[in-house]
């Protein structure tokens, strides 16, 4: 396959260029840039570092990120599509709106992220930790979520319609009525407080 390599002097306006296919842009330092409706199809990111950079409605189709971090860096409405995310890090980043799909979460790592309303929609997320996440109206319909840590996350208004939630952690997270309706908890560690709201959610009368 021929790739384009792209050079640092590329970026120094701020404001990057909007084709990157299958460019080679591994292991760079990339801070506060800006782009906008780029296409990095096949481009390969790995050990790629940005730090307060913007990425609006990109496409990362088959991106590879491996091994990659991202601080305080922004993903809106950007497009995920078998893209390798195995062994990135992700630090006080927003995901908000960016759709996944059949993508590889082996060992990703979130800290303090808002992955509101993006779909994660039949991933395979088992055993990744979302804990203290902001997951608002995230869709998550039937995602493997078995074995996840979901401590303290934030899931309001998040469908969980056919998530398989088998051995995963929501003590202490939020979930409205209509998630608790959607979600099959069987088998799901919770605390008291979710699992009195689960039966009210289901009909039990409690006293």
């Amino acid at each position: 396959m021929e790739t384009a390599e792209a050079q640092p002097d590329e970026f120094s306006a701020g404001r990057s260029a909007s084709n990157f296919r299958e460019a080679v842009l591994s292991r760079q330092w990339w801070e506060k840039r800006s782009f906008v409706g780029c296409d990095f199809t096949e481009a390969d990111l790995r050990g790629l570092r940005t730090q307060g950079c913007t990425f609006d409605q990109c496409d990362f189709t088959k991106t590879d990120f491996e091994g990659s971090r991202h601080e305080a860096s922004a993903f809106r409405s950007c497009t995920f599509d078998r893209s390798v995310l195995a062994g990135t890090r992700w630090s006080s980043c927003s995901m908000l709106g960016s759709s996944f799909v059949d993508c590889r979460f082996q060992k990703i790592a979130f800290t303090d992220c808002d992955l509101s309303l993006v779909s994660l929609s039949r991933n395979r997320l088992s055993k990744v930790d979302f804990s203290g996440l902001r997951l608002r109206e995230a869709n998550l319909t039937e995602a493997d979520l078995t074995g996840a840590d979901l401590r303290g996350a934030d899931l309001t208004g998040a469908r969980l319609a056919g998530a398989k939630l088998d051995g995963a952690d929501l003590r202490g997270a939020r979930i409205d009525a209509n998630g608790l309706v959607q979600a099959n908890l069987s088998g799901v560690h919770v605390d008291t407080e979710t699992a009195v709201a689960y039966a009210a959610a289901h009909g039990l009368v409690i006293h």
